[in-house]
């Protein structure tokens, strides 16, 4: 596959023989892969493919072949110096170290030999590489005071946020202000009932004593009403045999109203 024709983002654009071509070519498509931070895996690569090591995501295998020679014009052969000094600025400094200038004839440098110069294999991941130089930053968690052992940032943050987590509903209640307390009302209860006393039991409709005033009863008009009357008192119940009358056969007496 040709540098210049890659295949759809985000796949990575693989190199298998790239013959080179024109610089501003190739210049356009090396600033759209590193905007897009695209992988560039590279076979063979000669002349102007050579601006693919200026990338961050290019890599070689052990088996790569790079060539390196001096920008020329296609059509007087001619060598354009600026050009082929923008090339050899592109390239990595330990690169520039190995071949010290470029020249009108190719000069070849292997994958192996990439790889050695600091190149990433593409046997491995970015993450890999970046582990193995050293480019990430190391973080060293510093010892706690005492016995215990010391923790790594990360955990020392994910408690960090535990406790935060914690106390943060403690301190909104304590920044409320605080709310008056409402007394309770006490309510008196009512006065204990006295154990001496029982419930009468209700007596009989039939056995009622009912106490008529004299002026309640209607008087007839050619009859005075006495101070005294005589009513009919209703069957009374069979009395049980030995039992005394709660009341006289025949008639009750009615006192007289007293407010007559």
């Amino acid at each position: 596959m040709p540098y210049l024709e890659p295949p759809p983002f985000p796949a990575p654009v693989i190199v298998q023989k790239d013959v080179g071509g024109y610089v501003a070519d190739y210049r356009a498509a090396t600033e759209r892969y590193r905007a897009e931070d695209r992988e560039v895996q590279l076979g063979e690569c000669r002349s102007a493919c050579t601006l693919a090591l200026s990338l961050p995501g290019v890599c070689v295998w052990p088996s790569s072949v790079v060539k390196f020679h001096k920008a020329y014009d296609a059509n007087t052969k001619v060598v354009d110096e600026g050009v082929s000094q923008e090339l050899f600025n592109a390239y990595p400094p330990a690169v520039r170290a190995r071949l010290g200038t470029l020249t009108r004839n190719y000069q070849v440098l292997t994958g192996t030999e990439l790889i050695s110069l600091g190149l990433r294999n593409c046997a491995e991941s970015r993450t890999m590489m970046a582990k193995r130089l050293g480019t990430q930053p190391t973080l060293v968690a510093a010892a706690a005071p005492g016995p215990q052992a010391p923790v790594s940032p990360s955990i020392g943050a994910m408690f960090q946020s535990v406790l935060t987590a914690v106390a943060k509903p403690f301190e909104e209640v304590t920044s409320q202000p605080a709310t008056p307390a409402v007394a309770a009302l006490a309510v008196p209860l009512p006065p204990r009932r006295p154990t001496g006393l029982e419930t009468p039991q209700m007596m009989p409709a039939s056995l009622v004593v009912a106490q008529v005033e004299a002026r309640d009863l209607p008087r007839p008009a050619h009859s005075p009403l006495p101070d005294q009357v005589l009513l009919p008192v209703p069957g009374l119940p069979r009395l049980i045999a030995g039992a005394q009358p709660v009341l006289p056969s025949g008639a009750f007496s009615l006192r007289p109203w007293a407010g007559r």
